[in-house]
């Protein structure tokens, strides 16, 4: 990925030189920002900050739980 402005510069450089590799493309990158906090999640009002809710799916323990056993066999 070659940031847009060094395109003009190393596009077709990197392109020829990785022509003959086909797991490698060159590619310009062309985005603007961050696209974190631009309100994609908050409905497009950036006034409106979006609050992460955090939940723990795992099932809680209904009670006292065994103790582990101990290596030498005692309880």
């Amino acid at each position: 990925m070659v940031p847009a402005e060094l395109a003009d510069e190393l596009f077709d450089k990197l392109t020829v030189y990785y022509a003959d590799d086909d797991n490698v493309t060159v590619i310009v990158d062309r985005r603007r920002g961050e696209r974190r906090g631009r309100g994609a999640r908050n409905g497009g009002d950036p006034s409106r900050e979006h609050v992460r809710t955090v939940r723990d799916r795992r099932r809680r323990s209904g009670g006292d739980r065994l103790p582990f056993p101990r290596i030498d066999g005692s309880v």
